[in-house]
């Protein structure tokens, strides 16, 4: 593989256990960018509180920057990284985007389990809110150059797919 593949999508998609099994079945490195975030500054909750969303996501491009410099590996974004215009640019420039669309009551039922964590939710996971917050950033998803549906399937199948997809994708010519 010879590009970066950005797994995008809202919190609670699975970016991060599909990323794992989709850079096994590419055999290539696993980067989950919250992780690298976590390592350097902490828990993310913490760190939204210090320096609050903008920040954040300044932080966040930081952690992007960084896995895109290295090796062709799978990347899985936080759900908002797409919302800050120069980590998409990186994105847009240097991988593979590839939209995790999940259905709303899969997202909803995942997020009521853990939307204490959340800062973008501040606890509050309502279908309301997480709507809300899903609508302002599905244009943002939709400009991935691979959109998957995945529909109720599971983690592993829907790797197995998206490495399908990856291996087929062609970019058209500038």
């Amino acid at each position: 593989m010879d590009r970066h593949v950005a797994l995008i999508g809202f919190m609670g998609a699975g970016k991060s256990s599909v990323g794992r099994r989709l850079a096994a079945e590419l055999r290539v490195p696993f980067v989950d960018t919250d992780d690298a975030i976590v390592a350097v500054h902490g828990p993310i909750p913490a760190l939204f509180e210090r320096v609050a969303e903008n920040g954040f996501r300044e932080r966040e491009r930081e952690a992007v920057e960084a896995a895109l410099a290295g090796p062709a590996a799978v990347l899985a974004l936080g759900g908002g990284a797409v919302t800050h215009a120069p980590t998409r640019a990186l994105l847009a420039e240097r991988a593979l985007r590839v939209f995790l669309d999940v259905p709303e009551d899969v997202l909803l039922a995942r997020l009521r389990r853990g939307a204490a964590s959340r800062p973008m939710l501040g606890g509050n996971a309502s279908p309301e809110r997480v709507r809300a917050l899903f609508d302002v950033r599905l244009p943002l998803y939709r400009e991935a150059d691979i959109v998957v549906d995945c529909g109720r399937r599971t983690s592993s199948a829907i790797a197995r797919h998206v490495a399908e997809l990856v291996r087929a994708h062609r970019p058209l010519p500038a």
